[in-house]
């Protein structure tokens, strides 16, 4: 059995707290959560890093799809096909680990983080306005699509997931931020718990962190969707240019380095 020392579980469980909050306002989560596993449990291997950070991110988007359907009206007609599609898909993702390297994915994930925020900084009336352009039908079949095309992105890679998301709910689908934020959170919940669910059928998460972060990240997401619930369209878009900023600065160094 790991022994994790009782400073470490405490300094992982604030990092939990915050990647909580900010992941249920616009994702980007796993840039907290995992860099903090990564430097403070240097002896565990990164697949069961990586499923330790899938189960307390699960724990905490179903605390905040929860916080968004009793303060929101979710349009569950798209948001259920979506995750479902994101369950299966991600956890194909997960197994094309192995066959296909994240590394070719590195620059046009980069390319597109941009283009997103270019798109969102630039039109301030970007995600203002609910209004629901696809008619019944071609609404969920897109709904199948971005859930089956971002829930094997998560599986397989995973940065600026929950960002594409709300950019697609926005500019696809017509939600406002706030709508799409919620939407994006019941799809992200179906590509995360796939992942967890493959991380502990391999016996690849670490229990002792991951229950304590997962209690913690719910607390998070409690407190971030109750902050964009009272705020509004106007702190998601602030929030999403930020963590969209910030992969971007990830990414980049990444890819600089390699």
């Amino acid at each position: 059995m790991l022994l994790i020392g009782g400073g470490t579980l405490v300094a992982l469980s604030g990092f939990a707290f915050l990647a909580g909050l900010t992941d249920s306002i616009v994702g980007g989560g796993g840039l907290i959560q995992v860099p903090a596993l990564l430097v403070l449990l240097p002896g565990v291997p990164l697949p069961a890093l990586l499923g330790t950070n899938k189960l307390a991110s699960s724990m905490g988007t179903s605390a905040a799809v929860l916080r968004y359907a009793r303060g929101l009206k979710i349009d569950w007609r798209i948001c259920v096909p979506a995750a479902l599609a994101a369950f299966g898909c991600s956890f194909l993702g997960a197994r094309a680990v192995s066959v296909i390297h994240e590394s070719t994915l590195r620059p046009l994930v980069l390319a597109l983080l941009v283009g997103v925020a270019l798109y969102t900084w630039r039109a301030r009336d970007f995600g203002a306005i609910h209004a629901p352009r696809l008619a019944e039908g071609p609404d969920v079949l897109w709904a199948l699509a971005v859930g089956a095309a971002l829930g094997f992105y998560d599986g397989f890679f995973g940065p600026g997931v929950g960002s594409f998301l709300i950019f697609l709910f926005v500019g696809l689908f017509g939600f406002d931020f706030l709508a799409a934020t919620s939407s994006a959170k019941v799809v992200n919940l179906g590509s995360n718990l796939s992942a967890a669910l493959y991380f502990a059928a391999t016996d690849q998460i670490v229990y002792r962190a991951a229950l304590p972060m997962g209690a913690c990240s719910i607390a998070g997401a409690i407190v971030g969707s109750r902050l964009a619930l009272s705020r509004g369209v106007g702190l998601v878009r602030i929030v999403l240019l930020i963590v969209v900023g910030a992969l971007i600065l990830k990414l980049g160094y990444d890819f600089l380095r390699t």
